[in-house]
């Protein structure tokens, strides 16, 4: 009777009266005791007023039930369909929204509503892979801006893949620590493309000139990545270099004199096929003829197998003397001195030069540092 009562009241109220109503039979709702008549009959009330042909009905009636755990689903799942301002009042509230009923209002709904599950507190991992696979440009910059978002490193690799080239969306993936390797090194290659696309730059330098100083600033940076990369993602990121062509001889030495030596190791597994356990024992204290072996394993020339040989065997002695650092320069002369045993490509020589020159300049800097101190 008190349904009826209602349904009848409700056909010749204003909209502001009916709201208020609605408002009230949510918290009446959430008051009852569950199972008895008086709930099943205000369920069956809110049920009607989804219908309401005035929004403020529905936005009052999604206010009073938006943060209870008790409120009808069915009522909230039309709630989270209905238009933005009642949709979000639920999506970004509604502890009855479970992640299966978010990812399919992510797939079914548009750009508006995925962005609103995109901003919801605590989103789940599984919620925000759905947005990073399905949202745009917009969605993906709303969840990432979402501090407490849980987001995966798979996702965090997949927006890299989807909008490296917004500027915006790349700044924000650069700046989170749990970048995985392979997806930072992604968008700093696309740094530089843009870079060398730049009317600036085109404007200011010569072809040549552009495309070497950004092969050197990828090299350098790439390197940097790969020292810094956790030990879980060295594998991802040697296999994203090698698919790209990137693991080059004058890259691998610089890896190798730079102390990379688990990135240089998980190279040598990818491309020799070895197990890590024996490329890690051959690296270590294997006699010279195993180590060339394992080079020339991994598709390297006899020539070109003996300068590594060399720059293996001078790490040795420099990690025997607790002096591991850049062995650049100890292996550029020995390349020098011994020009009829160890002859190395010339891109190998002028990788090494230019470590030469960068350890020359910093070493320079940090002289000037500590006199400055001093003074």
């Amino acid at each position: 009777m008190i349904v009826e009562a209602f349904l009848r009241w409700s056909e010749t109220a204003k909209a502001g009266d009916r709201a208020k109503a609605a408002n009230a039979l949510g918290r009446a709702y959430l008051q009852c005791l569950a199972g008895t008549e008086r709930q099943r009959a205000a369920g069956l009330a809110m049920t009607y007023l989804l219908d309401d042909p005035s929004p403020r009905v529905r936005l009052a009636l999604a206010e009073a039930l938006a943060d209870a755990d008790i409120a009808p689903r069915g009522v909230i799942i039309s709630l989270a369909e209905d238009q933005p301002e009642i949709a979000c009042t639920v999506i970004t509230r509604s502890p009855v929204l479970t992640d299966d009923d978010l990812v399919d209002l992510a797939g079914r709904g548009d750009s508006l509503r995925r962005g609103i599950i995109a901003a919801r507190p605590s989103l789940s991992r599984c919620v925000a892979a759905a947005i990073a696979e399905i949202g745009d440009e917009g969605e993906a910059l709303i969840l990432l801006e979402n501090e407490t978002a849980s987001i995966t490193r798979a996702s965090l690799r997949r927006l890299a893949e989807r909008f490296g080239h917004r500027c915006d969306i790349r700044n924000m993936l650069l700046d989170r620590e749990d970048l995985p390797a392979d997806a930072r090194h992604m968008l700093v290659t696309s740094v530089a493309e843009t870079l060398l696309r730049s009317p600036l730059v085109c404007g200011t330098m010569a072809s040549g000139r552009i495309e070497h100083v950004m092969r050197e600033a990828g090299e350098a940076a790439t390197v940097t990545i790969a020292g810094t990369a956790a030990g879980n993602e060295v594998v991802a990121l040697v296999e994203h270099l090698r698919a790209g062509g990137h693991l080059t001889p004058a890259f691998l030495i610089h890896a190798l004199c730079t102390g990379k030596v688990d990135f240089f190791a998980k190279a040598m597994v990818s491309l020799s096929g070895l197990e890590e356990r024996r490329v890690r024992s051959i690296l270590a204290t294997a006699r010279v003829h195993a180590v060339r072996a394992l080079f020339e394993a991994a598709g390297l020339g006899r020539e070109l197998a003996e300068v590594f040989v060399e720059a293996v065997l001078l790490w040795r002695q420099a990690a025997s003397e607790l002096a591991v650092g850049s062995i650049s320069l100890r292996l550029l002369e020995r390349l020098r001195q011994d020009r009829n045993t160890l002859a190395a490509p010339i891109e190998v020589l002028d990788m090494l030069e230019k470590l030469c020159r960068v350890e020359e300049r910093l070493n320079a800097r940090s002289y000037a540092s500590r006199l400055s101190i001093a003074a």
